[in-house]
């Protein structure tokens, strides 16, 4: 059965919608569609032809993508969806199902997920939401359309029967990813590495997952609470290090690998079992993950050796009081030593900061500024709070009458940057951003920041340097404006 899965156009820009916060990225990274990916590869499986439209990867424009579909007519289309895009999403899923004949629409993605009711009302013309992990739900859901069957049966489904919303039951998860398809295969036939960037990784870069799911609580990330109910599961370390050889045979020009998982090292032994079946199979390819402050030395060491060259920590806050507050789990204490450990295994560091958790106020920021020129990462981002439905942050700041809207357009700017709806007690969104603006200017323009770059690339100019310039040509004009967009010229 012909089948449409589209990541749709926003803002005819390139916006990352696979990315945890949504939008168009001022480093002018754009997310590789894995988790469409994965439910591609799961249709494809399941023996139906499927059209594989990634639009703010390839310029697909609404016009382009009507035409397209109109001229393949599928019989089911799905489309993914976010938070900051899901009114466009939603006039685009209502459109596509009448550009076709009989199209049956479906709905994915964290958005839909959360609020499925929600969306549906909006969309009458859409013809279900699949909720959460859609792999399954969505193989399952074209067979029963191919073979004329009611779709009650498919577990996982919100379905709009003329105008009754039918629950068809919780989907149980996936116990086993080796099941899945291998991302390096739809990748193949759909995907081209040049067209998506990775700021932190040497370009064309490709992107992968070894897990799903994640045990830890934090209050504001939006994957795991929603996709993955928070149930952590993960692939074999000889199935990871078939997919990376698979990786250098198919795309000789990717430079690195990008292990895109909400923790990698959620098991410090399996980081380690993951790293020995690469070092076994002759990986070659540099790689980078997300991973805790409590990775181990031995772990990293392993994964040195195994082709890591930077792991992504969540640092979030200087404060241990903030930390608390949104369940990270972690201390202060332990990122600094993790910041060392990662410096005696020889690997680099990008480090995210967050601004507006509970109980923040301007000495906290403070203290998570200091922290960061302390960690002295590679790089490092600074990002207002941005909560997403579904999460347990967005319903305490809901509840709390913090949140400045609900009208979900306003989660990114009028250029589809990211924005912050929180107002704190003692801190606006306005200020969080400014806040935010000001954190990066500080540290990326500190003359010891510059010259530790300009040594890194005169050292590896074709690989560091390469990578440095190319974010820089586009992160650059962000640099010195403030969240309005406009320029900022304060020291």
């Amino acid at each position: 059965m012909k089948t449409a899965v589209v990541n749709p156009p926003f803002m005819n820009g390139r916006f990352s919608r696979t990315s945890r916060s949504p939008a168009i990225n001022k480093s002018g990274t754009l997310y590789w569609p894995f988790w469409l990916a994965h439910g591609t590869g799961a249709l494809e499986a399941a023996g139906h032809e499927v059209l594989f439209l990634d639009c703010p990867a390839r310029g697909i424009s609404e016009t382009d993508l009507f035409e397209i579909l109109t001229d393949f007519s599928p019989r089911m289309t799905v489309i993914d969806t976010s938070t900051p895009s899901i009114y466009s999403d939603l006039r685009i899923a209502s459109a596509a199902a009448g550009a076709c004949q009989d199209n049956f629409v479906v709905l994915v993605g964290t958005h839909a997920s959360a609020l499925p009711g929600h969306c549906l009302r909006l969309a009458p013309a859409v013809s279900a939401v699949a909720v959460g992990e859609y792999d399954a739900t969505l193989a399952e859901l074209a067979d029963a359309l191919e073979g004329d069957t009611d779709p009650y049966g498919v577990a996982g489904l919100l379905l709009n029967v003329r105008g009754d919303l039918v629950d068809t039951g919780e989907r149980e998860m996936i116990a086993n990813l080796d099941s899945l398809p291998f991302l390096a295969d739809v990748y193949l036939r759909h995907l081209d590495p040049r067209d998506y960037f990775f700021a932190a990784a040497r370009y064309p870069s490709i992107m992968t997952i070894t897990s799903r799911g994640c045990p830890y609580k934090c209050s504001f990330c939006v994957w795991p609470q929603v996709m993955h109910r928070e149930k952590f599961r993960v692939r074999s370390p000889g199935h990871v290090a078939k997919e990376f050889l698979m990786f250098r045979e198919y795309f000789p020009g990717v430079q690195e690998i990008v292990i895109e998982d909400d923790t990698f090292s959620i098991d410090n032994r399996r980081v380690e079992l993951v790293s020995d079946a690469l070092i076994q199979s002759g990986n070659r390819l540099p790689w980078t993950a997300n991973v805790r402050a409590s990775l181990s030395l031995e772990a990293m060491r392993k994964m040195k050796a195994a082709g890591c060259r930077l792991i992504i920590a969540g640092y979030e806050s200087g404060s241990q009081e903030i930390l608390d507050g949104v369940c990270k789990g972690t201390t202060v204490d332990q990122n600094m030593e993790f910041a060392e450990r990662a410096d005696r295994a020889g690997l680099l560091v990008h480090g995210c900061f967050m601004a507006g958790n509970p109980g923040e106020t301007p000495e906290t920021l403070e203290e998570t500024f200091r922290m960061s020129l302390r960690l002295s990462p590679d790089t490092a981002q600074f990002f207002p709070v941005m909560v997403y439905p579904g999460t347990r942050l967005y319903e305490k700041y809901r509840k709390e009458g913090n949140l400045r809207t609900e009208s979900f357009d306003r989660w990114v700017t009028a250029e589809g940057l990211h924005n912050c709806v929180v107002d704190l007690p003692c801190l606006t969104a306005e200020t969080l951003v400014s806040w935010c603006d000001r954190a990066r200017r500080r540290f990326y323009l500190r003359p010891r920041y510059l010259l530790y770059k300009l040594c890194q690339t005169l050292r590896n100019p074709f690989t560091e340097g390469r990578r440095t310039l190319r974010a820089f040509s586009t992160f650059r004009r962000h640099l010195f404006r403030r969240g309005d967009g406009e320029e900022d010229r304060r020291p």
